[in-house]
């Protein structure tokens, strides 16, 4: 049996009298398949900028550094709890904090070992020390580099012995001068601190610099002193510590000296008439070169004083680094000076260049220990260094006594 097909025209034979087109149905189609992918593919990309959105939240949050405690600036990179907060600071990788040892379990900043080193206050970079005077008699003595254990000093004080002859009359011996050696044996200056391992690699300033630059100050204050009045045993010998005897009554291996006259303290009148009897005790040829010593005490003492027309004998330097000057020669202010008091020698005036010499080996040592003592490393300084008077009779001192 066999159906008959009949195919109608199009938009003809349909129920109602409804038309279609079959071009349009196709668009429809289309369209409604295009709208509903979009849709997908806007709430997949609203997905990824959400997530994107998010991720850069956190990693702004991580990176606000603006409100965290300011950290210590000089040496965040040698201490570890720093560098590992540092690295989490910047890229959120806290591997590094969960690896420190903290003593205790609570968190707190009141106590450093619950946790508060971690918000570590702004730091200096370096220490101030209080100053300290460290002028020497170095600046206007003798220097001399040796590499020996001692210096001699050869020093001729005598004459050759003269006499006046006629041409025909025998000529008689005259005295022969003598040379006279005086040593200068080289002592040692040390010291040695010490300072935790650490402390040296979690300071957040320079540690070892800061004690060789206290060393160094240490031992120039050091050598200040004994050049002036070190008594000689294992230092230098200072000036001072040698006799003195009135100028009237002066020999070589004293010092001669000017007395004020009167006691503890200078004339009562004319007072500056014993600075000028002190400058005219040195001899002219060492006169050239000479130089005033005294500290400061003294020097605001002098530096009242005026000649018979009202002028001062003090005049301060023309320039910054000139050294004030006295009569017209230039005065060195040593802290190490005594202060005027009975019997004091508190000025000195002379040429220190021909009257003290100082021999020293060149080089300042510094042995770093770190196995002696555990867990401090000892930090080992020496200098060899000496000094003593090479002439007698380049220096003299003002004696504040009756006589």
């Amino acid at each position: 049996m066999t159906k008959t097909e009949t195919k109608a025209r199009a938009g003809t034979g349909l129920p109602d009298g409804q038309r279609v087109d079959a071009g349009s149905a196709d668009v429809k189609t289309a369209l409604l398949g295009f709208l509903s992918e979009f849709k997908g593919f806007q709430g997949e990309m609203k997905s990824v900028l959400q997530q994107q959105e998010e991720r850069l939240t956190m990693l702004d949050r991580k990176t606000m550094t603006s409100g965290r405690p300011a950290l210590s600036m000089a040496a965040d990179i040698e201490a570890p709890h720093l560098k590992a907060f540092d690295v989490y600071l910047r890229n959120g990788d806290d591997d590094g904090l969960r690896g420190l040892v903290l003593d205790g379990k609570a968190m707190s900043t009141a106590v450093a070992a619950d946790g508060g080193y971690l918000v570590d206050p702004q730091t200096a970079a370096t220490i101030r020390s209080a100053l300290t005077a460290t002028a020497s008699i170095r600046a206007i003595a003798n220097v001399v580099t040796v590499e020996a254990t001692s210096y001699d000093v050869l020093i001729d004080h005598t004459d050759v012995g003269t006499g006046w002859a006629s041409e025909t009359a025998a000529m008689a011996e005259t005295a022969t001068p003598q040379i006279e050696r005086i040593s200068i044996a080289l002592n040692e200056l040390s010291a040695m601190p010490k300072a935790s391992q650490r402390l040296l690699d979690d300071s957040a300033f320079d540690i070892e610099g800061w004690l060789a630059s206290r060393i160094a100050d240490k031992f120039a204050r050091s050598e200040a002193q004994a050049f002036i009045s070190g008594d000689g045993v294992d230092k230098p010998k200072g000036f001072l510590a040698h006799p003195n005897v009135a100028e009237a009554s002066w020999t070589w291996g004293n010092l001669g000296y000017v007395a004020t006259g009167n006691d503890g303290d200078f004339a009562a009148t004319n007072a500056s008439d014993a600075i000028v009897d002190l400058v005219y005790a040195l001899s002219a040829e060492y006169r050239a070169n000479g130089s005033f010593v005294m500290n400061s005490k003294t020097a605001g003492a002098v530096r009242k004083m005026k000649d018979a027309d009202g002028r001062f004998l003090w005049a301060d330097g023309l320039q910054a680094g000139e050294p004030a000057r006295l009569m017209g020669y230039p005065v060195l202010v040593a802290e190490d000076m005594p202060d005027i008091a009975s019997g004091a020698c508190a000025v000195a005036f002379g040429d220190f260049a021909s009257g003290y010499t100082i021999a020293e080996r060149p080089d300042l040592r510094v042995l770093r220990d770190p196995f002696s003592a555990k867990p401090y490393v000892l930090f080992y300084a020496s200098k060899r260094v000496g000094g003593d008077v090479s002439d007698f009779s380049a220096i003299k001192l003002l004696k504040f006594s009756a006589a």
